[in-house]
């Protein structure tokens, strides 16, 4: 079973660039689309980036797409979301998920089988 582990978040200003991490403990995950996803405070579940095993295919929300940029090392089994131009709305947990083989990477959060437990960010105005 994969595990994920997500480091990397914690409080900024507006403006300010944090990049999180998310190490998986299997070698299986360099054949799993990565995804990041985001819980803000009293709302659903939001899709933010997601990137194909391969690292050659890209998605983005809407809300973060310019700004947000996925990548992964899969010599490190560990996928990241470097975040620029934070926003106080960007504020939430953030969590990763693995997953999936299909192309395009899919948006919806049912598609992934593995889940960490999420690291905070907080961006003050």
């Amino acid at each position: 079973q994969v595990q994920l582990e997500e480091s990397g978040g914690g409080l900024v200003q507006t403006g300010d660039s944090l990049r999180l991490s998310c190490a998986a403990s299997e070698r299986t995950f360099s054949s799993s689309n990565m995804a990041w996803f985001r819980r803000q405070p009293g709302k659903e579940l939001e899709f933010v980036a997601a990137i194909r095993w391969t690292g050659r295919t890209t998605i983005y929300g809407d809300s973060v797409k310019g700004r947000f940029t996925i990548s992964r090392d899969n010599a490190k089994n560990t996928v990241y979301l470097q975040m620029n131009s934070l926003k106080p709305e960007d504020t939430a947990v953030y969590s990763c998920a693995a997953g999936s083989v299909r192309t395009p990477p899919p948006v919806r959060s049912r598609d992934y089988n593995y889940w960490g437990q999420g690291t905070q960010v907080t961006v003050s105005s």
